[in-house]
């Protein structure tokens, strides 16, 4: 495929009369509201609805194999790879049904806070309110450097666009195609805005890397006296809550990098859960959604127009938009230094993992590359026990490039920056989920700000046996007897048993990696076979 005959159909597609190009918040919510695609609520965001896909669908998305790819790329049921014959074929049908459409929507801006290595990208956009999504979720250029923009990578978004999986070597009908040769992604048939954003994410984990640069999953703020924090997590540990610190300033909520210059952020937005969303329990998201922020999935009052957040009928997923401004306490622009403290989040319904514990380097890539995080029983049918779940670097699903390359650029940058890494349970304590309970938040909170503010590096320290964890014997504001997880159990044997059985699930987990050192195995837990 000729990559100068691709660009010349995009210019071509870019050049007609009906393509809205960069348009204001106030601009799109109009388009949004006469095209029919959503609705106004009494919070002033705009509500709409995904249809039948309303969360990503990893199953779809595949990268093009070709000379660029081939040999950097970690080929599975990740990154599945897909030709580029297939990828041509698409989209040239895809650039063609656009065409026929009355109006298309068109941003330019970036992924990345930090100048030296930032993406400039396009998003073209079927529907104004994916394009009001992007506008909000990327990095807005100022008329300077709208001007100036030279892209890098664009988007082509056609959720209308259904593919023939028996014609177009598809899956189904959805598909999120990305070519790093023509760096362009291709998507259709899904209506789910989250696919935009994450597209651009797994891209920027294939480009920065290679400019000597550590993307990451995490959520990052910093303190007063300029300490950065980075806080990573899986879903339901915790990590917006934690990051949200009123003493503290937010750099981003979900997509960092860390440069030799320090940490930035790579977006311009917030991509916040509303289930369940309180002003009680979560200020700063609740109050950030107002005029020209977007709601996927929640339903509305019909009447008052009031978002309802606790109804799950449309899905669990539900989200909202809106751009990091919407927040008082933020750093702008989203960059700070170098990470003084690192926290990995685990929600543990075992309930056999300290609380908090000092990682050296190689346990901090062992707990890194592994991603440990539990799912719940009792939240779906048929799951009558906890279930370990596994998400690579915190962000498995994001990932093209092997996964020993970013634990490895992790632990070089612990090692020549001096962070200091703690993995905290947020899950149980005292007995496993059914039996034990939730651990405190207050507790968690006062354990974060200890390791944050230093009051944990010349603490008395117990060595935990299974593990191998350095943990704490003693921390502000925090009973003794929490700090210790066997201490919390009344049968111990049984705390010994499910310790045993979480570090044999570590182990069968971590068999999948290949091409690292003894040491990083080690780091891992013991257990009796």
């Amino acid at each position: 495929m000729n990559t100068v005959n691709q660009k010349s159909k995009l210019t071509d597609l870019l050049a007609q009369s009906n393509i809205w190009k960069n348009l204001s918040v106030a601009e799109l919510v109009e388009k949004v509201l006469q095209r029919g695609e959503g609705s106004l609520t009494a919070t002033g965001a705009v509500r709409a609805e995904t249809g039948r896909y309303t969360g990503r669908s990893p199953q779809d998305k595949f990268i093009v194999e070709d000379e660029v790819s081939k040999d950097l790329v970690d080929w599975g049921s990740v990154n599945q790879p897909i030709s580029e014959e297939i990828f041509e074929g698409l989209y040239a049908k895809v650039l063609k049904y656009l065409k026929e459409k009355n109006e298309l929507f068109e941003f330019k801006g970036f992924a990345g806070s930090d100048e030296k290595f930032r993406l400039p990208l396009q998003v073209i956009n079927e529907y104004a309110w994916h394009n009001l999504f992007a506008r909000q979720l990327f990095i807005r250029p100022t008329e300077d450097e709208l001007d100036n923009h030279e892209t890098a990578f664009t988007v082509v978004s056609a959720p209308s666009f259904k593919a023939d999986p028996m014609v177009d070597g598809t899956k189904s009908e959805a598909f999120i195609l990305v070519s790093f040769k023509h760096r362009i992604v291709l998507i259709g048939g899904t209506e789910y805005a989250g696919e935009i954003k994450k597209s651009i994410f797994s891209v920027m984990n294939y480009l920065l890397p290679q400019q000597d640069v550590l993307p990451m999953h995490c959520s990052a703020n910093v303190g007063q006296e300029g300490d950065v924090a980075l806080f990573f997590g899986l879903s339901g540990t915790g990590k917006t809550t934690l990051s949200a610190d009123p003493n503290r300033r937010l750099i981003g909520d979900d997509e960092h990098a860390w440069s030799n210059n320090g940490v930035f952020n790579i977006e311009g937005g917030c991509y916040a859960k509303c289930i369940n969303l309180t002003r009680e329990k979560e200020p700063q998201i609740y109050d950030a959604i107002r005029f020209g922020s977007v709601l996927e999935n929640v339903k509305v009052d019909p009447d008052t127009r009031h978002p309802n957040y606790d109804d799950t009928s449309l899905t669990e997923n539900t989200r909202a938009a809106y751009p990091i401004q919407n927040i008082d306490n933020i750093v702008q622009p989203s960059l700070a230094g170098h990470p003084n403290t690192i926290i990995f989040l685990t929600a543990d319904a075992f309930g056999v993992l300290p609380p908090i514990s000092k990682l050296t380097k190689e346990q901090a890539m062992y707990h890194f590359l592994s991603g440990y995080t539990s799912k719940l029983a009792g939240t779906e049918r048929g799951v009558t026990s906890p279930e370990a779940t596994f998400s690579t670097c915190f962000g498995s699903p994001f990932l093209p490039l092997h996964a020993s390359t970013y634990a490895e650029m992790l632990g070089e940058k612990i090692d020549q920056f001096n962070a200091n890494v703690f993995l905290v349970n947020t899950g149980w304590t005292g007995g496993p989920y059914g039996e034990g309970h939730r651990m405190k938040l207050s507790h968690t909170r006062a354990m974060i700000q200890a390791a944050l503010e230093g009051e944990l590096n010349n603490s008395e320290i117990a060595k935990d046996p299974i593990f191998g964890l350095t943990v704490p014997t003693h921390c502000p504001g925090v009973p003794d007897s929490v700090l210790i997880p066997k201490s919390t159990w009344e049968d111990k044997e049984q705390y010994e048993e499910k310790a045993q059985e979480l570090a044999m699930k570590f182990h069968d987990n971590f068999n999948k990696f290949d091409g690292l050192s003894e040491a990083i195995r080690n780091a891992g837990p013991t257990y009796k076979k």
